[in-house]
């Protein structure tokens, strides 16, 4: 009998080798496309958007950060202190950037720490619920987590391709569902969202 923790990496390995036979020029241009939708993930200017520095086939975001702080918006980044804890540091383009691991780039210690109004949430595969599955070390779950304790209710929306959704995503307590989701053919949004 499979676990909910045997489906998701079935449903993960597959929704990546979907996602890594996407022609690669075409993942650029979609990641270039994706600042169109700056307007509308804006926070108030000064707000917090967290995205991330892309590995392997991800869809690219920096297009998409790089328009959302022309907006006025302030970019913060993952960082990893260890095996279970990521932070949000604030990005800044002069600043030097430091190997997080996973082939991810992030700003160094020293940085400010921010708690993000707007996460864009990397993953390997969502369904239509708004149910996610990552990477399976569970950073994103626990940095939700985290944020909803402190009171805060940060704008959850998912990054990924069309071909990365699945039926069915099992979820477990801890799993932290987004409102939306962003792919190439746009913003939309979860009936819980």
């Amino acid at each position: 009998m499979n676990t909910s923790r045997d489906l998701k990496k079935e449903l993960r390995a597959a929704a990546l080798a979907r996602r890594d036979a996407l022609d690669a020029a075409w993942r650029v241009d979609v990641g270039q496309r994706l600042a169109t939708h700056a307007d509308a993930l804006a926070p108030s200017p000064g707000g917090v958007v967290s995205g991330f520095w892309p590995m392997r086939s991800e869809m690219d975001v920096r297009p998409l950060m790089t328009a959302l702080a022309a907006r006025g918006a302030r970019i913060a980044l993952p960082a990893i202190l260890d095996k279970t804890t990521i932070v949000f540091r604030e990005y800044l383009p002069d600043a030097p950037m430091i190997d997080m691991g996973f082939g991810t780039m992030g700003p160094g210690e020293g940085t400010a720490v921010l708690d993000p109004d707007v996460m864009l949430v990397p993953l390997a595969a969502f369904d239509a619920r708004g149910h996610r599955i990552g990477y399976g070390a569970g950073y994103y779950d626990r940095a939700i987590a985290r944020l909803k304790a402190k009171g805060l209710a940060p704008r959850l929306i998912g990054i990924a391709f069309d071909c990365q959704e699945v039926e069915h995503v099992p979820d477990e307590a801890h799993d932290q569902p987004l409102s939306e989701i962003l792919t190439e053919a746009g913003l939309r949004r979860f009936n819980g969202g």
